[in-house]
């Protein structure tokens, strides 16, 4: 059995429906329960919460220090390509965009890693457009025993790959691997990728199942939140969620929250989620698992950002560079998408003590296991 045969059961048009005729009372009812199940995320993400956004607040704060403490695990994002041969409605690396295609050497990605290593990292996420010929297994075979060496804790957000491969790249030091399904409305879903691999809507469902059984340390998921219904997409990504926890139990998870940002020539939101609704869903998440960890990027406002700190999110990115080489190599490449918080490292790690809470730049060591 795998995730396509559970998403299958629901239609997509019926779940929204649902979520928007839940009540006040359907809402409180959920606030009242110890353990919440998918009908009670229902209700927490649908508009009848929206008046019980700070009752919803206190209790995710309160879930959150419980289970992960007074701290915030800092990452940062390494751009190793940008060549990419998808069509992609939203990303400035699309196929179609025209911009100076790059893809960093062993030699440059050292002098990343150094520039990354004096900001104080520990946590490395490893970025790529998706091209199987250029950055494909054979290229990250090569390039993880370099970057290894630096950092205890390596994740990777590139194109979905083959349960074989995962089980290649586990020796050589990966441990989490985030893979965004952008949205669940497989229409709307083609829409957005017309051409390239990432055309294929259930081999993107699916990857998650191959990372569960290749015996990754964690998974990472999400939506592209703008791209269609944002209550809805969240429903299924709590649906996916609670389908990879029964049958992966071993496996630990996350949970993006990426808003549409622009690029040259970008698409515009199709459903604008503003800042209040946000810190609705990210409670609403840690009310329904208080066992997943919540990651906010360097997409978001400071100021935004600050405010979440104590709000339920265990995860940020801080100094963030979205183009390769933007570190060190080459600073003024195209970037993926905008950054919103443009502080360093340091002033993001002196403001979450300032809240009382302590940056952790590393989370996990491979002495511990594997």
């Amino acid at each position: 059995m795998r995730f396509e045969s559970v998403f299958r059961q629901y239609s997509w048009n019926d779940v929204k429906a649902a979520i928007y005729s839940k009540t006040a009372k359907d809402v409180e009812m959920a606030l009242e329960k110890k353990q919440r199940g998918l009908e009670d995320f229902m209700a927490l993400i649908s508009p009848a919460a929206a008046p019980y956004l700070e009752r919803m607040a206190l209790i995710s704060r309160q879930l959150t220090q419980q289970r992960f403490g007074k701290t915030i695990q800092l990452y940062v994002p390494l751009y190793l390509s940008n060549e990419c041969q998808n069509i992609c409605t939203y990303c400035g690396f699309s196929y179609d965009n025209p911009l100076k295609r790059k893809t960093l050497s062993g030699a440059e990605i050292l002098q990343e890693v150094n520039a990354i290593r004096e900001m104080g990292y520990e946590h490395v996420l490893l970025v790529t457009g998706e091209a199987s010929q250029t950055v494909g297994l054979e290229y990250f075979m090569k390039v993880m025993p370099l970057i290894r060496r630096h950092f205890s804790q390596i994740s990777m957000e590139v194109q979905p790959m083959d349960q074989e491969d995962y089980e290649q790249l586990i020796p050589l030091g990966l441990h989490s691997v985030l893979v965004y399904q952008e949205t669940y409305h497989e229409e709307d879903y083609r829409k957005h990728h017309p051409k390239g691999k990432k055309s294929r809507f259930s081999y993107r469902l699916e990857t998650p199942d191959r990372l569960g059984l290749a015996g990754i340390h964690k998974i990472g998921l999400g939506v592209l939140i703008g791209l269609e219904d944002w209550r809805t997409d969240s429903f299924f990504t709590a649906l996916h969620l609670d389908y990879l926890q029964r049958t992966y139990w071993q496996t630990r998870y996350s949970i993006s929250f990426p808003r549409l940002r622009p690029f040259s020539g970008g698409l515009a939101p199709k459903v604008d989620m503003k800042d209040r609704e946000l810190v609705q869903l990210i409670c609403a998440y840690r009310l329904f698992n208080e066992d997943v960890e919540l990651s906010l990027s360097t997409r978001e406002s400071e100021k935004f950002r600050d405010h979440l700190v104590q709000l339920g999110i265990t995860t940020m990115s801080a100094g963030s560079k979205t183009n390769p080489g933007g570190y060190a190599v080459d600073p003024q490449s195209l970037e993926q998408f905008e950054i919103s918080d443009e502080r360093s490292a340091a002033t993001i790690a002196a403001m979450i003590r300032e809240q009382g809470y302590e940056p952790v730049w590393k989370d996990w060591s491979p002495v511990f296991g594997g």
